[in-house]
């Protein structure tokens, strides 16, 4: 089963006009740290149209005794989800 991993950093959007840094906090299933920061790349290379030199990762930890987001555990609950 995969486990729960939340990111946080910053993005620098805007960077051809007026640059500007935002904060992030995705939450991710992936197997290993190593596989959720590609994860986190793709993710916001795709959808902000960011360089990995565009995006700072501040930290990456473990969910686990506290809840996820309800996105990420509803996902989890799938029946048939294997990693």
């Amino acid at each position: 089963m995969p486990n729960v991993y939340r990111v946080k950093g910053k993005m620098l959007i805007s960077h051809d006009h007026f640059p500007r840094e935002q904060n992030f906090n995705l939450e991710l299933t992936a197997s290993s740290e190593k596989e959720v920061l590609e994860k986190v790349y793709s993710l916001l290379g795709s959808r902000h149209k960011l360089k990995r030199y565009h995006i700072k990762i501040e930290g990456v930890e473990e969910v686990k005794g506290e809840p996820a987001s309800k996105y990420v555990s509803e996902i989890l609950e799938l029946k048939g989800w294997s990693a």
